[in-house]
């Protein structure tokens, strides 16, 4: 049992601020958003030359798929979406690593989940829309 639910189901919120919110201690939080770990620069620019080429791959694939359908003149729609799926999800991982690698050559330590503007490391709250970067427990 974590320190933070002891202390919750003792009564004891620790140091609430406004709003009966604390501040909870670093990772601590089980419930709170994944947040993966740091990858090294280099570490990040090949994975994203391999998801580029995976992704280069699926889609050419997808390409050839449809003209084979087409010479045949008999399409398998649940083939051709499986497919589609696959080049989605590629698309959407290569799309993470690039913004990972645009924030990295920043020096900014993540984007706000409300703007997505960047922000800067020790940074409590977005300097463009005022949201809380910072995780917070409720506290009854």
């Amino acid at each position: 049992m974590s320190a933070l639910r002891r202390r919750r189901s003792n009564g004891d919120a620790g140091s609430a601020g406004r709003g009966g919110r604390a501040l909870a201690p670093a990772g601590e939080i089980e419930d709170g958003p994944y947040r993966p770990p740091a990858i090294p620069a280099g570490e990040l620019d090949r994975r994203r030359v391999e998801a580029a080429e995976r992704f280069a791959q699926a889609h050419w694939d997808l390409g050839g798929l449809a003209y084979e359908m087409a010479v045949r003149d008999h399409f398998r729609l649940d083939v051709l979406r499986r497919q589609a799926g696959r080049v989605q999800d590629l698309d959407a991982e290569l799309s993470q690593l690039e913004s990972l690698g645009r924030l990295a050559e920043a020096g900014a330590a993540g984007t706000c989940s409300n703007c997505r503007a960047p922000y800067p490391r020790g940074s409590a709250f977005c300097s463009r829309c005022g949201g809380e970067l910072v995780d917070t427990v409720t506290t009854s």
